[in-house]
């Protein structure tokens, strides 16, 4: 009971939420409408509300409320997801807003989060032993920047893997899960901080989960910009709160992470912007071939979900190796599908 409840809160908070944020964004015109706002990232045609981040953040927002002290970082989560919204809703409004104008914005919402005192204080050393990072101001600097870099990047990387529904709140169900398991096993369940971190990503899985639910193809609601950074933004913190185990962030996350860097690349050396979008993504190509949004998403759960039991049972050795053997597996097959994936496209029967 003591997480099954915050969990069970965070879920239907945010399931309820979901079909007034729905009534909302039809009333305000936040809708994505292919037709009105062409975007080469699009993978269907349905006109399909916006929003959901409002909805993630009543889920996690009020459970934090109600369930957790209200300190310092609580603060700083707080005005980071609320920056997050209000950037996002305007997003989901006007749709041209600036990617470099977002960028800012992810940008301050972390900053907020470190200055409230979310900080990677020490790193384990894959070889053996703990490095540190709390020792002296510059080394502390550098760790606060490395901390807002981590959670940029973090929300990028979700951000660009909601391309299919159900997609990208089924990997975050699956982090925050993992995260907070991973606080569980490692830490005495006499430790207070412990616990409430558990409890802390069991709200934030609990309210993915629920957008999951209307996010499931055909999507009834989509996160927007708000939906996946404020998740993504949640995903970062938890990690560095579990005691800077971003090794297993990254590994639970390893398709996506992947595909991001692939995708930041192949733009680089195209001469394009990284932060203009396109139909590159590893669900694209997935697309290409004839998979469903159903067999996608599950294909990115399911990847999810296995790297992640790996990580829960893998030493900090085991997950570096773990994360550059599978890593370059998926590079590789990334690679092999933007090269030659369009010969494995389905052929219509029509068409022999």
């Amino acid at each position: 009971m003591l997480f099954l409840i915050p969990t069970v809160t965070s879920f239907l908070i945010t399931t309820i939420s979901i079909p007034l944020t729905i009534i909302f964004a039809k009333k305000f015109n936040l809708l994505d409408n292919p037709k009105k706002r062409a975007h080469p990232a699009h993978t269907q045609k349905r006109t399909v509300p916006r929003a959901g981040g409002l909805a993630i953040f009543a889920g996690i927002i009020l459970t934090l409320l109600i369930f957790t002290p209200f300190d310092s970082p609580t603060l700083g989560i707080l005005i980071g997801l609320l920056i997050l919204l209000v950037v996002g809703l305007l997003d989901d409004k006007y749709q041209n807003l600036s990617p470099y104008f977002r960028l800012i914005s992810q940008f301050i919402a972390a900053l907020v989060a470190v200055l409230s005192g979310i900080n990677i204080k020490f790193i384990t050393n894959p070889l053996g032993g703990i490095i540190h990072l709390d020792q002296n101001l510059q080394i502390i600097l550098l760790a606060q920047l490395l901390a807002v870099i981590w959670i940029v990047w973090v929300m990028n990387m979700v951000n660009w893997s909601k391309g299919v529904d159900g997609q990208m709140p089924g990997i975050t169900t699956v982090a925050a899960l993992v995260l907070g398991l991973l606080s569980l096993k490692l830490n005495s369940t006499s430790d207070l901080t412990q616990i409430n971190l558990a409890r802390v990503a069991f709200i934030t899985a609990g309210s993915s989960f629920g957008l999951l639910i209307f996010n499931w193809y055909p999507a009834r609601i989509f996160p927007g910009f708000s939906g996946s950074t404020i998740l993504g933004f949640m995903i970062a913190v938890l990690a560095i709160l579990s005691g800077a185990k971003l090794a297993t962030a990254i590994l639970v996350l390893l398709i996506p992470a992947t595909d991001f860097g692939y995708t930041f690349l192949r733009r680089v050396f195209e001469g394009k912007s990284p932060v203009w979008g396109d139909s590159g993504h590893l669900h694209h190509q997935l697309l290409t071939i004839g998979l469903s949004h159903q067999q996608i998403s599950l294909f990115y759960i399911l990847g999810s979900v296995t790297l992640g039991a790996a990580a829960l049972s893998l030493s900090s050795s085991g997950k570096i190796f773990t994360l550059i053997l599978v890593g370059a597996a998926i590079l590789g097959g990334i690679v092999w599908l933007n090269f030659f994936g369009r010969y494995l496209k389905r052929l219509d029967p029509d068409n022999g």
